[in-house]
């Protein structure tokens, strides 16, 4: 199915495709990486607990989101479905405490690193499972392999 400004008519779409960032012509996941990035900043000043709870929320309800959008678009994993990017970054940035530029951007290229390269075992999650669960899981595994780098430099940097 050829996906329009129209097609972001449908909510499911709207945010399976992150608010119209997946109708970007070029990298719609670094779009939708964009997105959860801005989402995850504004979430930080919040108690741990509710973010974590954001994040679970948002898992299950991205889990039919972004199947029930592929299966009206007729398409495994549309490259406009960007709602995992986004979900998968608020995952990640609960290893953040607070706002920081280099926290936040480190987060992104770390996590854009891991879903391009799809390292096992996300390449196989990604190839095995179908539906909504297959498209985000890929994500959120590479979201937290992104935490636990970012984890990591945090303790032999401890400024960033």
């Amino acid at each position: 199915m050829r996906v329009t400004l129209r097609t972001l008519l449908d909510p499911v779409h709207f945010l399976a495709f992150g608010f119209g960032a997946g109708l970007v012509p070029r990298a719609p996941g670094t779009a939708g990486s964009v997105v959860g990035v801005v989402i995850a900043w504004w979430l930080v000043p919040l108690p741990f607990v509710w973010r974590a709870a954001i994040v679970a929320a948002a898992i299950a309800a991205g889990i039919w989101i972004c199947g029930e959008s592929a299966r009206r678009l007729n398409a495994h994993d549309h490259p406009g479905i960007v709602l995992d990017e986004i979900v998968a970054l608020l995952l990640g940035a609960l290893v953040l405490p607070e706002r920081s530029v280099s926290g936040f951007a480190l987060l992104f290229v770390l996590f854009r690193i891991f879903d391009i390269a799809k390292p096992w075992p996300i390449r196989d999650v990604d190839h095995r499972l179908g539906g909504g669960l297959g498209i985000m899981l890929d994500d959120l595994i590479a979201a937290l392999f992104a935490a636990i780098g970012l984890a990591a430099i945090r303790v032999l940097l401890p400024t960033i």
